[in-house]
């Protein structure tokens, strides 16, 4: 019992130093206001003048808004918010840089001043008005639902939705519209529309509740698709609107200046829309999915980078806390216990996300790509850690009082004796950690690493196809682990050749 109490105070006292942000340990009498400067600070006109640039937060998935296209052979991201963060990066005289995420990811960068601005056709709800701020709404929309045609004549308004499956994208204006008036439907959130429309295709959902200007895209981009308004009651503005960090009232005048030139000249209506609306139906026509091959590249690259660097970094933190859970030291024991079963207790996007929106609190300028191997790496050390304990003990104790008898020092005989028969012994489960390591990091898409289920979902905005890009990615998700497992393979029968051991 005394063990286990001084094993949960250590947790108590280290937890808190490794995981938690920087502001944690402010005064709390200044803390706020600090942030607050700091907020101001970051996000202000004269800030991103002196950079040189302004990062814009968006999704890039949102047709006619925000997406990617192929044009003469070069990715491109383009739509209308596309062209007004651009406009906007003009007007303040610097450049403009985008930073992709998924859609319910970006007001927390934009909090974590990861962002200075999003611009993903947000609509300015008073819920998200609380945490930032919101220029002037730069274009209207009604709110829609997309069903499938041949299911038009059942649905007229809301109530025909009443024990029907409603699909909404988290953390939209949308998703907290279905939820308050159709209350008889089963509501079902996802990350991403283009997602919602493959359940909408394959009946997992009656109909997808999405803005006029979206839902319009689809239907011209595929003729099996209906969109009906069901006239939703919508309080205070409608539209969307750029969304700027609190107590940023500089960038919100600039922003709200750009809009206003933009809207006197109709430029909306007179030259984004439209030419969104061109390179949607150069996508339509030209673009299909094995045209994005590049697309698929770019992701393999990435998720290999991510998969070696994590492989790497988390066998050294998995030997260096299975040594320190080993260790006769109460502190390096307790340490260790702590940091395998709080890492193995949470899960690995949780982790993800904290250490780019966290530990970004300190770190302010870590890279999405370097956030996403650190995150992997420590999820990776934990199990690793524990895969090589229990090889080690799997060893007869013998052969430590051997080796130590022969005058070998406790160093020589874990490196010579003890470390080569355990690496026989852990290789197929260090193996199968590997493996899901390939696949696992396909989880930090949610902060915008290029990794392949990010381009993935990418290309399944721009061809407007939702299984084959899938298929596809399975595919080679498949060889990159079939090819893993062969090497693996190789290697265990090298340990095992006969004369070893």
């Amino acid at each position: 019992m005394k063990k286990i109490k001084q094993l949960l105070m250590l947790i108590a006292i280290i937890l808190p130093f490794l995981f938690a942000p920087a502001g944690v340990f402010a005064d709390t009498t200044i803390s706020s206001s600090t942030t607050s400067q700091a907020a101001s600070q970051q996000s202000s006109v004269a800030a991103i003048k002196k950079r040189g640039k302004i990062v814009i937060g968006t999704a890039a998935d949102y047709p006619p808004y925000e997406f990617s296209v192929k044009e003469n052979g070069v990715s491109k991201r383009v739509g209308i918010d596309i062209d007004l963060g651009k406009q906007l990066a003009k007007d303040l005289g610097v450049k403009a840089e985008f930073k992709v995420m998924n859609f319910d990811s970006l007001l927390v960068a934009l909090e974590k001043h990861k962002v200075d601005v999003v611009i993903a056709a947000m609509s300015p709800t008073p819920e998200r008005a609380k945490s930032v701020d919101f220029s002037k709404v730069y274009y209207g929309d009604n709110q829609d639902i997309v069903i499938n045609k041949a299911e038009e004549s059942k649905y007229k308004n809301l109530k025909d939705f009443d024990g029907k499956v409603i699909g909404a994208q988290n953390g939209s204006e949308q998703y907290d519209l279905a939820k308050q008036q159709m209350k008889g439907a089963k509501l079902k959130g996802l990350d991403r529309v283009n997602n919602l429309i493959i359940a909408l295709q394959s009946h997992k959902v009656d109909g997808v509740v999405m803005d006029s200007t979206r839902a319009k895209a689809f239907v011209a981009n595929n003729d099996k698709l209906k969109a009906i308004n069901p006239h939703f009651k919508v309080s205070g503005q409608q539209g969307t609107a750029v969304a700027v960090a609190k107590d940023s009232p500089g960038l919100v005048a600039a922003t709200n200046k750009t809009i206003t030139k933009l809207q006197k000249h109709d430029t909306f209506d007179k030259v984004y829309v439209p030419r969104a609306g061109k390179y949607m139906s150069q996508g339509t026509k030209q673009n299909t999915v094995l045209n994005y091959w590049n697309y698929f590249v770019r992701g393999i690259v990435y998720t290999l980078i991510i998969t070696v660097f994590s492989v790497f970094f988390g066998f050294i933190l998995g030997f260096i806390f299975a040594m320190f859970r080993r260790s006769k030291n109460k502190v390096l024991h307790s340490l260790a216990v702590a940091y395998i079963e709080f890492i193995r207790g949470t899960p690995m996007m949780v982790q993800v996300m904290f250490v780019y929106f966290g530990i970004g609190e300190i770190i302010q300028n870590i890279p999405a790509l370097v956030a996403g191997i650190i995150a992997v790496s420590i999820n990776s050390g934990a199990y690793v850690a524990e895969i090589i304990r229990s090889g080690i003990q799997a060893i007869n104790h013998g052969q430590f009082e051997a080796s130590r008898s022969l005058g070998m020092s406790q160093k020589l005989t874990m490196r010579y004796v003890i470390m080569p028969q355990a690496l026989r012994n852990i290789w197929p489960a260090l193996g199968n950690e590997f493996i899901t390591l390939l696949k696992d990091s396909s989880i930090v898409s949610v902060i915008g690493v290029s990794e392949l289920m990010y381009q993935t979902q990418l290309v399944q905005s721009a061809t407007y196809k939702g299984a084959f890009p899938l298929f596809i990615a399975m595919m080679i998700y498949f060889i990159l682990t079939f090819s893993l497992t062969r090497l693996l393979n190789y290697g265990e029968r090298k340990l095992n050749r006969p004369g070893r051991g």
